[in-house]
């Protein structure tokens, strides 16, 4: 994420901001520019779910609902809409395409059975992942160490880019293969040896996450995930100037511990040389406000060369 200020009187707002708290200009976001502007024509969801989207009719970022909840959901509706304008503006940010087919379906499983999951260019998500305590239920109950709901909109979205970053017959798919696996193996067969099975033991030594070592498309999902969380992050690091110069303290470490995310080069070395010493910082400032870890992850060498594959085909894609 970027930093953003009003366009009237230039104190900072943020990417939600529907009103400047300084001096009450109506703001908007202006999906073509990526900027904050005066209210001009607003999203048609403005007034229902607080989308501050600029546009006739519904916003680029709301376009991309193809099913919206039942008034009940409104609640939820609002949190999982809030989440997806931020994934959409890191995709557009990272020069990803989204003409073709993406869409979401935000269904409540209070109303109706609902399956979260990627079909055919269509997300559908469970709005039980928006309430808070649902999703730390289900976090604990499936052992993992993190779990939001832009999380798992990066995850779904991922599964949708697969095709397009590695699509049939390319040498990028050869490369997934290798690495990841051959995603071409019986899906059904992979979860139900996961879900009885569990992970393998040295699961973390190759992978991001268990869930990861499921299937070669969850692989993939979850490493495009991971890569996603990393390129915003250091996005938003560099908007407000954030740099770690390293502990005070004589330490002797053979990796880097202090982190200029501005000037991260252009290859996934480079990003997580800026990543890794920022996530030691902010773990140790979210534990010092009582907090468990903002990164509770320990990427292995076989883990990275995936995130590095994934950032040479997000590459080559803004490139085409």
């Amino acid at each position: 994420m970027r930093a953003f200020t009003c366009p009237v009187c230039r104190h900072l707002v943020t990417f939600e901001s529907t009103e400047c708290l300084h001096c009450g200009t109506w703001l908007a976001f202006d999906w073509d520019a990526r900027e904050i502007v005066r209210l001009g024509f607003e999203c048609a969801n403005r007034g229902l779910i607080a989308c501050n989207g600029e546009g006739e009719g519904l916003c680029a970022a709301c376009r991309l609902t193809r099913t919206r909840p039942p008034d009940d959901a409104l609640a939820q509706w609002t949190t999982a809409e809030a989440a997806k304008r931020r994934l959409v503006f890191e995709l557009l940010e990272l020069g990803l395409p989204l003409g073709g087919g993406l869409a979401f379906d935000l269904l409540s499983s209070a109303v109706e059975p609902v399956t979260t999951g990627h079909a055919d260019g269509v997300i559908t998500l469970d709005l039980a992942e928006a309430d808070p305590v649902a999703r730390e239920q289900r976090r604990t109950q499936l052992h993992e160490p993190y779990r939001t709901l832009l999380g798992h909109m990066r995850h779904e979205v991922g599964h949708y880019f697969q095709p397009i970053l590695a699509p049939e017959g390319s040498e990028a798919l050869e490369r997934c293969r290798a690495l990841m696996g051959d995603e071409r193996a019986d899906y059904a067969q992979a979860m139900e040896r996961h879900y009885a099975e569990g992970p393998p033991a040295d699961w973390a030594e190759r992978f991001v996450s268990a869930y990861a070592t499921m299937h070669p498309w969850e692989d993939w999902a979850e490493t495009f995930a991971h890569y996603l969380h990393i390129r915003d992050v250091l996005q938003t690091a560099v908007a407000y100037g954030i740099t770690v110069s390293g502990p005070t303290v004589a330490a002797a470490d053979a990796a880097p511990l202090y982190s200029y995310p501005g000037a991260a080069g252009g290859d996934m070395r480079a990003l997580l040389d800026a990543w890794l010493p920022l996530t030691y910082a902010l773990n140790a400032i979210s534990r010092s406000i009582g907090d468990d870890d903002l990164y509770p992850f320990v990427l292995a060498p076989g883990a990275i060369e995936k995130l590095a594959l994934i950032d040479e085909l997000v590459r080559v894609g803004q490139a085409a």
